[in-house]
């Protein structure tokens, strides 16, 4: 590695060090700055040539540098010839102007060591490309050694040389006299120009029709470059000593010759006997064989033979050459056209540059990019042509890489992109806007290519508005996110807000619609969805279109509407643009549609959030009873949830609870007196005592024989043992063990140990367990679950032999004085006490018990009618809501 880098740094010093020795002191030096040894061409290719530019404006130039050293090796007046015969040739070149001669920038300067002038920026000589390297860098530049010549390269430099010599010939009556392929300078855009005008003859009476060339006689002792490459010259400069503009056109011939022969001429010549060698050629000329030509194009083969003819007279001139058929190819039409737009008027280029685009892809990519694309580029600063112009430039964009489109094109687009005139300009820009997006980089596209949107989407043309509405969707998934969320969509909501034009406002909604999933989420719940709502108009066009974005966000699956913002926002919104009145059958219809989606989304979402919670709250309650080993307070005092299930949802359909006879409806009842909550407050605490008591563990009993053979009457069990009841309170004093039942009262299920039983008669909290004294052929109670009040019965003890009931008599006479429903509420017509029925077959002892306990059925808070009186009758019974009271009922309804 290191020795790499050695060897680097030593090419460098070495190309530094040769630069430096070889324009050292040239006054050149003063204005332009020398850049690398690119090529190398003229006479004998002796002109070195380096890229620089100029100082003072960063003009790109060519250098050509003529080192002195390379001719020490001859006497000083043979020094002296060379160099008068190449400045003599470069003055020459630097009077004539023509697109076809090699442009000089700067004039010839001479110092102690070189020779330099300025010119055009310069590729390669056309020596250089064929294959001849001599006096070029080492390495050869990879450019240059793998330069290949395209068709129409070929065809349209053969015709530059011919224009080139067709204006020497007829325009300034000079013969160039020394034409070959060193000569011959490929510019940087790929143009064919000639120089090396050292031994150019000019006629001795140039204002005469026949010009006259005096030619001077080969000296085959003088140095190389004191003459011209006899390959190339015609064979009368040196067996006649006689040329004429003929002359020119056989060197012509011979360079078309060397292109399609890789670089080689007609015939090689021997320099030490030039004069034998030209003879010869002269026989070989005369009857040329087809295989000396068979390489060459079958259309320019039969001239190519002309030009090469022994007699002048057969070549055809320069002029006769630039019409032939082998010229008329469509890609060297195009480039010829391209060099002479000047002289075109803006109709006719306007012509020209509309069906260019077929001409483009015919062509190769690098006589595109450096030839075409140049010329085009210079049309931007006339407005009128930048339509015409810009849709070949954007062609050509695409077949470029991303390096060559930053490096020429975008310099000379970014202009362009601030210019709103003409309209055309934007139109075309907003159509290859992915190009844009994709290739320019994104300093670029935030500096020069979305303010070119922003300006279109305010621009007060409506056409304008509406086109670029209409494209922004297609390139949309190319723009930062960021630039979407705080420039684009503000200015599309401004522009569907502010316009008066109902295509604006349509096509601002539908372009909202299509930009929609490069959105997020939240972005288009807060700021896309209420911006709806201030839309002002009314036509259904605009109604849809508010539609359609609401469908769109409710149906996307990277979007969604959550069910809060359906039920708050966008179904009432919804609902009420359906039923404009401007709105069709169809379109009725359609927002139907989406409002049933949406509710139906909404109900199904909920409901299953609301099962979710009621599955977790049902297992939360199965691991509090695991946790503890006895039921929970919840279970004990079931949820004010489940109480209104049980008074609202247990009934079926029409009033049916499990196939059961209908309910009769319960009248209304009043709100709790104060002497009933009184009452519910210390049956409360005696429960409260009761559950703070230890458990009695239960005591197993022998089973009786008698009661194996005959089953007791529970009728008369029950009213032998009501003495025994009224005997028992429910004070704090101890209580028996309690033990198991009878056999004999099997009928009677026995209460779980520590199990909640309900003051009711549905002794019940789950199934199978509890005193079940419910009629069995009647729903008068209708299902109610027990209340929270319910005093813990399971401790009571039994008897050995059978089940002590005197806890039932406790229950129904207390032995404190209570409240009659008398006196809770009005004698007559008590709505309460025509819900007691009395069941078929029941004892006369249990008659009157609801009055006297307060149970399930005489809680007004169990029966839904209470909960529909009005504050006026709660008023009347002299009763003010307190907070209590209104928290209770947040409690039962949540």
């Amino acid at each position: 590695m290191e020795s790499m880098l050695n060897k680097l740094k030593s090419t460098v010093t070495k190309v530094t060090a040769d630069v430096t020795s070889a324009v050292m002191g040239n006054p050149v030096t003063r204005e332009f700055e020398v850049g690398r040894h690119i090529a190398s061409g003229g006479p004998g290719m002796c002109w070195r040539i380096y890229n620089g530019t100029k100082k003072s404006t960063k003009q790109e130039v060519a250098v050509f540098v003529f080192d002195k050293k390379m001719i020490d090796k001859y006497q000083k007046f043979e020094k002296d010839q060379i160099v008068d015969s190449l400045k003599r040739g470069v003055q020459q070149l630097t009077r004539l102007r023509h697109p076809r001669l090699l442009t000089v920038q700067h004039p010839l300067e001479e110092s102690r060591d070189c020779l330099a002038f300025c010119t055009e920026p310069v590729f390669a000589s056309l020596s250089n490309v064929l294959g001849h390297w001599d006096n070029l860098p080492s390495p050869v530049p990879n450019d240059i050694k793998e330069y290949k010549l395209y068709d129409v390269e070929t065809k349209y430099g053969l015709l530059q040389i011919s224009e080139g010599l067709s204006f020497l010939h007829s325009g300034v009556k000079m013969v160039h006299g020394n034409l070959c392929p060193e000569n011959i300078i490929l510019n940087k855009s790929g143009s064919w120009k000639i120089m090396g005008f050292d031994f150019s003859i000019s006629s001795s009476n140039p204002s005469d029709n026949e010009p006259k060339f005096s030619c001077k006689e080969w000296e085959p002792n003088q140095p190389p470059l004191c003459l011209p490459n006899p390959e190339y010259l015609a064979p009368e400069y040196i067996l006649s000593v006689s040329c004429d503009t003929a002359s020119d056109m056989y060197s012509l011939g011979v360079v078309a010759h060397a292109i399609f022969n890789e670089g080689k001429p007609v015939f090689a010549v021997n320099k030490h006997d030039i004069f034998k060698s030209f003879s010869r050629q002269l026989d070989q000329l005369t009857n040329i064989s087809p295989a000396l030509l068979n390489k060459l194009p079958e259309e320019v083969r039969d001239h190519v033979k002309m030009l090469l003819s022994v007699s002048p007279n057969v070549r055809p001139d320069a002029d006769q050459m630039t019409k032939i058929p082998f010229f008329d190819d469509v890609g060297a039409v195009t480039l010829q056209y391209f060099d002479s737009l000047f002289q075109r008027d803006n109709l006719q280029k306007s012509q020209f540059y509309k069906g260019l685009p077929k001409v483009l892809p015919k062509l190769p990519k690098r006589v595109v990019v450096y030839r075409i694309l140049p010329a085009l580029s210079s049309e931007f600063v006339n407005p009128d042509m930048v339509p015409f112009v810009l849709p070949n430039v954007l062609l050509i964009a695409e077949e470029c890489t991303k390096d060559e489109y930053v490096r020429l094109i975008l310099p000379d687009l970014t202009p362009v992109f601030k210019q709103q005139e003409p309209i055309q300009i934007l139109l075309i820009f907003l159509q290859k806007m992915d190009l844009l997006l994709t290739k320019t980089p994104p300093e670029d596209i935030k500096n020069s290519v979305l303010p070119m949107v922003y300006r279109a989407l305010e621009a007060p043309s409506v056409q304008i508005q509406e086109l670029c509405l209409n494209i922004i969707p297609t390139f949309a998934n190319l723009i930062d996110y960021p630039s979407i969320k705080n420039a684009l969509i503000p200015r599309i909501k401004s522009a569907c807000l502010q316009t008066s034009s109902l295509a604006v406002r349509v096509n601002s909604l539908v372009c909202l619609g299509k930009i929609l999933e490069y959105m997020d989420k939240w972005f288009v719940i807060d700021e896309i969805l209420p911006f709806l709502q201030q839309i002002p108009s009314r036509e259904p066009a605009v109604l849809m279109g508010i539609l359609g974005i609401y469908k769109c966000t409710f149906s996307h699956k990277k979007l969604g509407i959550p069910k809060e913002n359906l039920a708050g926002k966008s179904l009432p919104h919804l609902v009420s643009l359906s039923i404009d009145s401007n709105l069709n059958l169809n379109q009725f219809n359609s927002f139907m549609v989406v409002i049933r989606e949406m509710l139906s989304r909404m109900e199904a979402e909920h409901k299953t959030k609301l099962e979710q919670l009621h599955i977790m709250q049902e297992q939360q309650k199965s691991l509090n009873i695991t946790a503890t080993g006895k039921p929970s307070e919840e279970t004990k005092n079931p949820s004010t949830s489940h109480q209104i299930d049980d008074i609202f949802g247990s009934a079926g359909v029409n009033g049916k609870e499990n196939g059961s006879s209908t309910v009769a409806p319960q009248p209304n009842r009043m709100s709790l007196t104060l002497e009933e909550k009184q009452r519910l407050a210390k049956e409360q605490e005696q429960a409260a005592k009761l559950r703070s008591q230890q458990p009695l563990a239960p005591q197993s009993v022998k089973p009786t024989a008698s009661t194996n053979s005959k089953t007791k009457d529970l009728t008369s069990s029950l009213l032998n043992n009501m003495a025994s009841l009224n005997s028992m309170s429910l004070s704090n004093t101890p209580r028996p063990p309690m033990v198991q039942a009878s056999p004999g009262m099997s009928a009677f299920p026995s209460p779980s140990v520590g199990g909640p039983i309900s003051n009711g008669f549905n002794f019940s909290s789950s199934p199978g367990v509890g005193m079940n004294m419910r009629p069995s052929g009647s729903n008068i109670y209708g299902g109610m679950g027990t209340t929270a009040s319910t005093p813990n019965f399971g401790a009571l003890a039994q008897n050995n032999s059978q089940m002590n009931m005197s806890a039932l008599d406790n229950l129904f006479t207390s032995n404190k004085p209570k409240v009659s429903l008398n006196q809770m509420a009005p004698a007559s017509g008590n709505p309460w006490l025509g819900q007691f029925a009395t069941a078929p077959n029941a004892q006369p002892a249990m008659q009157g018990a609801p009055a006297a306990g307060f149970g399930m059925q005489a809680n007004p808070f169990f029966s839904p009618q209470n909960f529909s009186q009005t504050p006026v009758a709660a008023n009347q019974s002299g009763l003010k809501h307190s907070t209590s009271a209104n928290n209770d009922l947040k409690d039962l309804f949540g």
